[in-house]
């Protein structure tokens, strides 16, 4: 009886790690040669890990990824021009802790979008906040919040994210007013975390799809300086799956 009221108010107080231990770890042969000490950092390391995994977990959905993508799964021996040594060397995140930011440049299909998210997702469970978006999704998402009158506070959750993930740079046109809000994101999150980017557009051909001018040198200086830049070549890998299917 005793046991059972511990599990319901371990249960009240949400140490939902606690009561899996107790209820699981009670059954196990030679559990009663523990100490009470030993058993106590047994229960506590379950709930320290339970609470890790779940907020792994909601990292992982807030980020928004649209793809499972991880490092383990990327595959090298497609001739896109990857170097596993690069790919290795950004995956300790050492890049994230120095605010600096990486671009994935190259043709349609060549695997830029997977890249990103694996980084990203890398990073989610290394305990940083992601945050991944289209950049047409990005654009229409930034005028319903200034229609709402939510602007500042959307804003505000993209600053706070370690690492922000923009991806599909220049598949389409900005407009002025979109060109600015892109700014307003990448000054405000400047020194402040790091920018993932991927684009067909080299980028030596930013400045001129920002529209050239003082805008433009403003946005190219802050996502090109301290830029890890990675140029992928080679044909679409999604019409080569079509193909085989």
């Amino acid at each position: 009886m005793l046991i059972e009221q511990t599990i319901t108010k371990l249960n009240q107080m949400k140490l939902y790690g606690m009561v899996k231990a107790v209820t699981e770890r009670l059954g196990e042969p030679g559990i009663q040669d523990l100490s009470v000490s030993e058993f106590l950092g047994l229960v506590v390391d379950e709930e320290y890990l339970d609470r890790e995994n779940r907020r792994m977990s909601a990292r992982l959905r807030g980020a928004k990824f649209k793809d499972q993508a991880s490092l383990e799964n990327i595959d090298y021996r497609a001739d896109r021009s990857l170097k596993k040594a690069q790919m290795l060397e950004l995956s300790n995140l050492d890049w994230i802790t120095k605010k600096q930011n990486v671009a994935f440049t190259g043709p349609s299909g060549v695997g830029k979008s997977y890249l990103a998210q694996a980084l990203g997702n890398a990073a989610c469970r290394r305990g940083h906040r992601v945050s991944y978006w289209r950049l047409p999704k990005l654009v229409t998402a930034l005028e319903q919040v200034r229609a709402n009158g939510t602007y500042a506070q959307f804003l505000a959750r993209l600053v706070k994210a370690n690492v922000l993930i923009l991806d599909d740079l220049a598949v389409g046109e900005l407009k002025d007013t979109e060109r600015r809000d892109l700014l307003e994101i990448i000054e405000d999150r400047y020194s402040v975390g790091s920018t993932v980017i991927t684009s067909q557009l080299h980028t030596k051909d930013w400045h001129a799809y920002f529209g050239g001018g003082r805008l433009a040198d403003s946005i190219c200086d802050r996502l090109v300086h301290n830029c890890h830049r990675i140029e992928l070549t080679g044909p679409s890998e999604r019409k080569g799956r079509a193909k085989l299917d």
